[in-house]
């Protein structure tokens, strides 16, 4: 059996709830899990680049707060939890920069704690469990980083580890990983995972994704399929061909029996072998 993770990042607030629901119906329907790493309280004024507002927040209008909780959206949040296929995940904190380093990507192990649980407590006053899956804005983590994480949660879902960011007492695991060639591996008790990219992006060619889709799918025991909702509405408009490759992907995974699509928490709870 092969299992695929798939992981929507950047749901916030401000987000428009038809737009989830139009991506991922059809998953839904087949039963077939959708992970959304959820941007706890999130930073309405954050920039990608330079005066560059983050794209996630495409459908913000007038004036808003500088830090808008999750739970500040009731009919966001009251969709999620009326549809069980989806699973949240905490997504960093705010999504913003901390000093001109990414949120989680810097030394200040205080701040970077600090953070992880202001995002869990913001998950959980909205009525969430308590989230065993941590994902950084931009797959970016500093050692003090890792440190902290792991120490909180039961799966990270990055996509790639370095060395010289790792404590030296995971050194073997990750030797160990490296020489079986293996994408995933653990540190104490924290399955650390990684993806093949986002195959899922309108950066990618169109004709080709949905065979680059399967070739990693095929080609590992876990696959984590990465995506941002954004994408397929830029500029607030739909991008029809782009939904339709998700929707294909949908179509592949509920016809294929020897594919099984799960969530972060099956992972965490042990319910999936890797081995």
């Amino acid at each position: 059996m092969k299992y695929v993770v798939i992981r929507d990042d950047d749901t916030n607030p401000l987000m428009p709830v038809e737009y989830l629901e139009r991506l991922y119906r059809p998953f839904l329907d087949k039963g077939l899990p959708v992970n959304l790493a959820t941007i706890p309280n999130v930073n309405t004024e954050a920039c990608y680049a330079e005066g560059k507002p983050e794209l996630f927040l495409l459908a913000k209008k007038g004036p808003t707060p500088k830090t808008m909780p999750i739970g500040s959206n009731p009919a966001l949040v009251n969709y999620l939890k009326s549809n069980r296929g989806y699973c949240i995940v905490q997504h960093g904190c705010r999504h913003e920069f901390v000093n001109q380093d990414y949120e989680f990507n810097h030394a200040n192990r205080t701040d970077i704690a600090r953070r992880l649980d202001e995002g869990a407590r913001h998950l959980q006053d909205a009525g969430f469990p308590r989230p065993s899956t941590f994902v950084a804005p931009y797959d970016r983590l500093s050692k003090q980083g890792l440190v902290e994480v792991v120490s909180r949660f039961r799966v990270l879902s990055t996509g790639w580890y370095q060395l010289g960011k790792l404590p030296l007492e995971w050194w073997p695991g990750y030797a160990l990983k490296k020489i079986l060639g293996r994408p995933h591996w653990k540190a104490g008790r924290t399955l650390m995972l990684t993806h093949p990219g986002c195959h899922l992006s309108y950066h990618k060619p169109y004709d080709t994704m949905m065979s680059e889709i399967i070739k990693s799918i095929e080609s590992r025991r876990l696959t984590v399929l990465v995506t941002h909702w954004w994408e397929y509405f830029r500029n607030n408009e739909p991008d029809e061909k782009f939904i339709s490759i998700l929707h294909e992907t949908a179509e592949f995974l509920a016809r294929r029996k020897d594919i099984k699509t799960i969530r972060f928490d099956d992972l965490a709870a042990g319910a999936i072998s890797l081995n």
